[in-house]
C-alpha cells in the first residue's frame, strides 16, 4: 500500500468555512511535493500569525481547484493509505476540497495509543518531535517541514508497531485500525485537575467529569476524542 505522508496549511480551523493555502505530500521515500494556493477565502490573522502566509504572497498562486495537485492526490488517495498527525483535521480540509480519502493512519492516534500511562505531557507533532529526540530539519507550521517530522515520528511508532504485530503489513493494517477509533486519554494536561489520571478524578470527583462531558456535548461536539474518553470512564 502506497503511504501518503501529508500536511496543510489553511486560512483557518473551521472546515466549513476555511480552505487550503499550502499543501506538502510525498509518497513513500520519494520527494516532497510542496505548493501554495490562493484560497476562495481571506487568511485568518490567527492563521497567518502561526504559519507566516500572508494573503500578499498567496495573490498570484493558482486556486487548488483544478489543479495538477488536486487531480495527482485524488488519484492517490483512491488506493493509498494519508498519512497525517491529527488526520481528522486534514482529512477535513482535504473533503472540503471535494477530495476522498479511502483510508488513514492518524499519527495522533497512534501515538497517544502506544503511551498507555500518559508518560508524554504533550502529543502535538512538534512536542513529539523534540521529546522523541527526532533529528530532522524543518520550520514547525510550514506544510514540508511538518512533512519531515511526520515521517520520521510515522518510523518511530511503525517500529513499535511492528514488533508485536510480526509483519509490516499488519502493522499497517493495525495502525489504520487504531486510528478509526478515538483516543483514550490517561491524564488530564489542563484545569484544576491537570497531571492527575482520569480514573482518580473519577473516583474523587465523579461530577467534574459529568459537567466536562455536558460542557464538551454542548460547546465542542467535534472533540471525539474527549467525548469518548469521558463516556468511557463514566460508563455512559
Amino acid at each position: 500500500m502506497n503511504l501518503i505522508f501529508l500536511d496543510t496549511e489553511t486560512t483557518g480551523v473551521e472546515a466549513d468555512k476555511d480552505r487550503l493555502c499550502q499543501v506538502c505530500y510525498k509518497v513513500g521515500k520519494g520527494e516532497p511535493r510542496t505548493e501554495y494556493f490562493k484560497p476562495p477565502v481571506p487568511m485568518t490573522v490567527k492563521s497567518m500569525s502561526i504559519t507566516h502566509i500572508t494573503d500578499k504572497i498567496l495573490v498570484d498562486k493558482l486556486a487548488f481547484e483544478g489543479s495538477q495537485m488536486k487531480k495527482d492526490l485524488e488519484v492517490l488517495l483512491k488506493d493509498g493509505v494519508l498519512v497525517a498527525h491529527n488526520a481528522k483535521f486534514d482529512i477535513a480540509m482535504l473533503e472540503a476540497e471535494g477530495l476522498k480519502v479511502s483510508k488513514f493512519i492518524c499519527t495522533l492516534r497512534v501515538a497517544r495509543y502506544l503511551d498507555k500511562e500518559g508518560v508524554i505531557p504533550e502529543h502535538n507533532l512538534q512536542y513529539l518531535r523534540y521529546y522523541l529526540g527526532l533529528e530532522i530539519e524543518g520550520n514547525a507550521h510550514d506544510a514540508e517541514g511538518d512533512v519531515n517530522v511526520l515521517e520520521a515520528l510515522f518510523e518511530r511508532l511503525f517500529s513499535k508497531i511492528k514488533t508485536t504485530a510480526g509483519s509490516e503489513e499488519k502493522a499497517i493494517k493495525e495502525m489504520i485500525e487504531i486510528s478509526k477509533t478515538p483516543s483514550i486519554f490517561v491524564k488530564f494536561s489542563f484545569g484544576k485537575h491537570k497531571d492527575k489520571k482520569i480514573e482518580e478524578v473519577l473516583a474523587a470527583d465523579r461530577g467534574y467529569l459529568e459537567w466536562f462531558l455536558r460542557t464538551k456535548l454542548q460547546d465542542d461536539p467535534d472533540d471525539e476524542d474527549w467525548i469518548y474518553t469521558l463516556k468511557y470512564y463514566l460508563k455512559v
